[in-house]
C-alpha cells in the first residue's frame, strides 16, 4: 500500500461565506479595521475563518485598494553593520504598523532590475537606507514610480527625493571640537563611496570647526567601500610611508567600520605613536571594552519614526528631535 499525499484545497472567502450566511464582501470587510461591520458579525466570521483555517490574501486586498502595504527598502553596503542596524529598526517600526518590507539590494548596476521588481509588486514607497544614489539611479527611481522615496541617513540633494538625515554639519563641528579640547593639532579624515560626492556634510562640518580654530585638515583618505581591510590598508600605508613627526594625531573617519580598521592597523604598528580615532553611527562593536571607539550615534529610532511617518501618513516634522543625533564618548579620542 502507497502513501498519496493529499493536497489541501485552499479555503477562500466564499468559503467563510457560504458557513456565516454572509457575502463575500462581509468577509472582507471583517478583517479590515475600522470597516463597517457589526462587532458580532466580525467576531462571527473570525471564528468560522480559524476553524477552516481561512487567511485573506493581503496583497490582492492592497491591490484592489491601491495600496499593498508594503515598503521597498533599498540598500547598498549590507556588509556595512550599520546597515543591519537599519534593516532592524526599520522592519521593526513597519512590523508595528502593519506594513511589510521588500528588501532592495543595491549592488552594481543592478538598479533597472530591482526597481522593476519594486514596480510589479506595487509598492507603497520606497526608503533608501543610507544609499548612495547615481543620478541614473535616481531617475530610474522617479520614472517608474508615482509614489513617495525618502533617503535615509545620506542626502542626494535631488529635489524628486525626500531626506530624513540628521544635522551631519554640526555633528563634524561637534566632533571637530571634542578633539581639540583634547589638545590635538594636525587632523586628517576617511570619507567611505560617494564622499567627493557632497551627500554627507559631516567632513564639511568637522573642516570648518578646525578652519574656526586655526587648524587644518592635513590628510584625506579614501576608501572605495566601507570595508575595514580597506581601511586597515589605507592607514597602514599612511604610517609606513609617513614620518613620525609628520603624522596627523587624530583622524575622524565617516563611518565605525572605516575607524574600527584604522585603530586595527595602528594597534599593529605595535612601536608606532598613537593617532586619535572617532567614528560615526554607534555599531555594537564600537562599544567593546577591547575598543572603546568614541563615535557618534544617528539615532536611527527617531530617524525612521520620521521617515515611516512621512512616507505612510504625509506627516513632516522638520525640526524634530530626529535632526541632532547623539556623541557617545568612550576613550579612541583620548590624547596619549
Amino acid at each position: 500500500m502507497t502513501n498519496k499525499t493529499v493536497k489541501r484545497q485552499k479555503v477562500t472567502a466564499s468559503d467563510v461565506a457560504a458557513r456565516a450566511g454572509v457575502s463575500k464582501w462581509t468577509v472582507s470587510r471583517a478583517f479590515i479595521p475600522d470597516a463597517s461591520i457589526s462587532e458580532k458579525a466580525r467576531k462571527k466570521i473570525m471564528a468560522i475563518a480559524r476553524e477552516l483555517g481561512y487567511r485573506p490574501n493581503l496583497l490582492a486586498r492592497g491591490l484592489s485598494q491601491k495600496r499593498t502595504h508594503i515598503i521597498g527598502v533599498a540598500v547598498d553596503e549590507l556588509k556595512n553593520p550599520h546597515s543591519m542596524l537599519m534593516l532592524d529598526e526599520v522592519t521593526r517600526q513597519l512590523q508595528k504598523r502593519g506594513y511589510m518590507a521588500l528588501l532592495l539590494n543595491i549592488t552594481g548596476d543592478n538598479y533597472y532590475a530591482v526597481m522593476s521588481l519594486a514596480d510589479q509588486l506595487q509598492v507603497d514607497g520606497i526608503l533608501f537606507l543610507g544609499t548612495v544614489l547615481t543620478p541614473e539611479f535616481v531617475a530610474i527611481a522617479v520614472e517608474m514610480h508615482d509614489i513617495p522615496l525618502i533617503q535615509v541617513c545620506r542626502n542626494t540633494g535631488r529635489q524628486e527625493i525626500d531626506i530624513v538625515d540628521i544635522d551631519g554639519y554640526q555633528a563634524g563641528r561637534v566632533i571637530a571640537r571634542l578633539l581639540t579640547e583634547q589638545g590635538h593639532k594636525r587632523f586628517g579624515y576617511m570619507s567611505g563611496p560617494g564622499g567627493g560626492e557632497g551627500h554627507l556634510t559631516r567632513k564639511q562640518g568637522f573642516r570648518d570647526e578646525l578652519c574656526a580654530q586655526s587648524f587644518g585638515l592635513e590628510l584625506e583618505l579614501n576608501a572605495e567601500h566601507y570595508d575595514r581591510q580597506l581601511s586597515y590598508n589605507l592607514v597602514r600605508q599612511y604610517l609606513l610611508q609617513t614620518s613620525a613627526p609628520e603624522r596627523i594625531e587624530a583622524l575622524f573617519c565617516e563611518n565605525d567600520v572605516l575607524a574600527l580598521g584604522a585603530m586595527e592597523a595602528l594597534r599593529d604598528a605595535g612601536h608606532e605613536p598613537a593617532i586619535a580615532v572617532v567614528g560615526f553611527d554607534d555599531i555594537d562593536e564600537a562599544s567593546v571594552p577591547g575598543w572603546q571607539l568614541t563615535t557618534y550615534s544617528q539615532r536611527l529610532d527617531l530617524l525612521m519614526e520620521e521617515a515611516l511617518n512621512r512616507l505612510i501618513s504625509g506627516n513632516k516634522d522638520s525640526d524634530g528631535n530626529w535632526r541632532s543625533g547623539e556623541l557617545r564618548i568612550r576613550r579612541s579620542h583620548i590624547r596619549q
